[in-house]
């Protein structure tokens, strides 16, 4: 494989960074540099930014309104944007349910749900997580029965990330408690503001409401909003799940954290006096994660160029949630260590954008304990990294 990109590869990556110059405010950029809470409008205005561009979804085929790019455009794409500060676009609507409508969605669904995924008009969540069924999903007991042209669903989903800001949720729900636990499930479409969902807030170790419980009480769901074929939806989670494994990787989030440690290490004492960049064991380790990255940056590359010929990721993308996962864990991990006992207050008033009061350390401290601790999820959502061990080993290894 060739590592240096052709003219027109840094043609398209100059292109890239006028854009962002350009469309990307210093005051956005400097919040997500300087790891400062992000508001919904935040998100949803850089998406539509790259929507008026048409770059909003370059993982999706062109007639749906993909860009159409290569897979080394888009990875230009995607690390010039993560290193310029941009906010991620979410994933839920765009890299997660868009690929199972287009795939097995109704031609109906197409016309209504894509359009407005593409647009940013619906903010989508994830209804898959319950209690006692994460990691074994397919345990899950949220329940829809069918009545006439209707779905009524009870139950109650957990970790749904950002749901409070919520259009729409896909729910994969028990339509046939008599089958075998993957061949009695459907993935439905479901309307936030349909009566008897209610929402309720999980607040984390850092303070922050990112993640919620969803509860439906006797929610009435139209048969139309059924992805496929009832009693299906274990097939379509399955690809789907294939897709957010892949985005976990973040790839060029965790070459800017790369960055950053660097920075900080030139920054920090060691116990010797000098610089802790000079210190030799902790230099070693910096350099393992950094060659650990490019191992994984090669994979990435090599699954986002099957993806473009719309084939569905396979055991490749959980070796990336794997690798992607620990790794962005240990640049955390480093990150505290190179504070050393900075490290230890955490001053959760001042991720606000605004906050002028007094910081127990470095200004580069403070967001670097509530990322440290929301870190540690990453090897257990999309699939806790034991089960894609298992997947590694069953689809590759034949075991």
């Amino acid at each position: 494989m060739d590592f240096n990109f052709t003219p027109e590869e840094l043609a398209f990556r100059d292109e890239v960074r006028a854009f962002v110059d350009a469309e990307l405010s210093p005051g956005l950029r400097d919040k997500v540099l300087g790891g400062k809470r992000l508001s919904k409008d935040d998100f949803i205005g850089w998406h539509k930014a790259l929507y008026r561009k048409g770059w909003v979804a370059p993982n999706w085929p062109v007639e749906y309104g993909g860009t159409g790019w290569t897979a080394v455009q888009r990875h230009i794409f995607e690390e010039e944007l993560a290193d310029a500060g941009a906010p991620a676009t979410l994933p839920f609507g765009l890299r997660m349910v868009a690929p199972v409508i287009m795939a097995f969605g109704s031609p109906a669904q197409k016309e209504y749900f894509l359009p407005r995924i593409l647009s940013g008009e619906h903010w989508w969540c994830q209804g898959y997580s319950e209690p006692g069924s994460g990691s074994d999903l397919a345990s899950l007991k949220t329940r829809a029965e069918r009545q006439g042209d209707t779905y009524i669903v009870n139950g109650q989903k957990t970790w749904t990330t950002l749901g409070q800001h919520a259009d729409w949720i896909f729910c994969l729900v028990r339509t046939n408690p008599e089958a075998r636990k993957q061949e009695g499930i459907s993935f439905l479409l479901i309307d936030m503001k349909t009566p008897g969902i209610t929402v309720r807030p999980i607040i984390m170790l850092d303070g922050e409401h990112e993640v919620n419980e969803v509860w439906f009480d006797n929610v009435e769901v139209p048969v139309d909003n059924r992805v496929g074929e009832e009693n299906k939806g274990w097939t379509y989670a399955k690809f789907l799940l294939g897709h957010e494994r892949t985005g976990i990787a973040e790839i060029g989030r965790s070459k800017r954290w790369l960055k950053q440690l660097k920075q900080i290490a030139t920054q920090q004492p060691a116990s010797d006096g000098g610089k802790l960049i000079d210190d030799l064991r902790f230099r070693d380790r910096v350099a393992q994660v950094e060659i650990e990255l490019m191992a994984l940056e090669v994979t990435n590359l090599r699954v986002i160029a099957a993806e473009m010929e719309h084939k569905a990721p396979g055991p490749e993308a959980s070796l990336l949630k794997i690798r992607g996962s620990e790794i962005q864990q240990t640049l955390s991990e480093l990150m505290m260590l190179a504070l050393g006992h900075d490290a230890l207050p955490f001053q959760h008033a001042a991720l606000d954008p605004g906050y002028d009061g007094p910081l127990a350390g470095p200004d580069y401290g403070p967001p670097l304990t509530g990322q440290y601790f929301n870190m540690r999820k990453t090897t257990i959502y999309g699939g806790s990294n034991e089960i894609q061990k298992n997947i590694i080993s069953k689809m590759i290894l034949g075991f």
